[in-house]
């Protein structure tokens, strides 16, 4: 064991009780490590102590896994059987890998031999790419009054056509004023006019719709084929 976690410590003490003692910080403070302990069968047995945040995703692992019984998948995937928790863990603890439960809900629970460090950073790589190739749908609202003449109607329809190529959402908002009120059909008409000029690009979500002041109208982009 080296001076610097006997520093870390604090106190020269057994290793069994430093291994402890970092098995039980481990998670609070992101260190990570083993250590070789024999239990009273005398099997030497790798204690890992280790703090993962880097995936939402957590499993119970090796001596955290106190089921009577598991089903046990070997590192290649080969099923080897139900037996207890302590025999796959001994398992694991033969080949220097971890025993993590995979399915925790099934009958009995599903443990898998492999090396859950390396589990950990591939399955954060995955889900980095994923996120790295999601695109966030955003809402974009376009105003317009129902006397709008026809070149600012164009711009702002070619706005909308932009906003949709680029995968988001379209709110048109037409806001009436004083005696507008006893013409909200213009607006209507205005509003499905545009829907009409988007068509190539996107799907009516929602019908016009009166609230209060304001007829708005809602546009969907469309898949587009990969």
């Amino acid at each position: 064991m080296s001076k610097v976690i006997r520093h870390l410590v604090g106190v020269i003490c057994d290793e069994d009780a430093i291994a402890s003692f970092l098995l039980h910080i481990g998670t609070l403070s992101g260190f990570q490590g083993s250590g070789i302990r024999n239990d009273k069968s005398g099997l030497s047995r790798r204690v890992y102590w280790r703090c993962f945040s880097i995936s939402s995703v957590t499993y119970q692992i090796n001596e955290d896994i106190l089921d009577k019984e598991v089903r046990l998948i070997d590192e290649d995937g080969a099923q080897l059987g139900i037996m207890t928790s302590a025999d796959a863990f001994k398992i694991a603890v033969e080949k220097d890998l971890d025993l993590v439960k995979i399915a925790p809900t099934s009958n009995p629970p599903v443990c898998k031999v492999m090396d859950y460090g390396k589990h950990r950073f591939e399955q954060a790589k995955r889900e980095k790419e994923a996120r790295r190739h999601q695109h966030i749908v955003e809402v974009k609202e376009i105003r317009m009054s129902p006397s709008i003449g026809l070149n600012d109607f164009n711009v702002k329809l070619n706005h909308g056509q932009k906003f949709l190529k680029e995968g988001d959402r379209l709110k048109i908002t037409i806001r009436f004023r004083g005696r507008e009120m006893a013409h909200t059909d213009i607006g209507e008409k205005l509003l499905l006019k545009f829907a009409d000029g988007c068509a190539e690009y996107g799907n009516v979500d929602k019908n016009p719709k009166l609230e209060g002041r304001h007829m708005s109208l809602f546009l969907t982009p469309k898949q587009t084929k990969s």
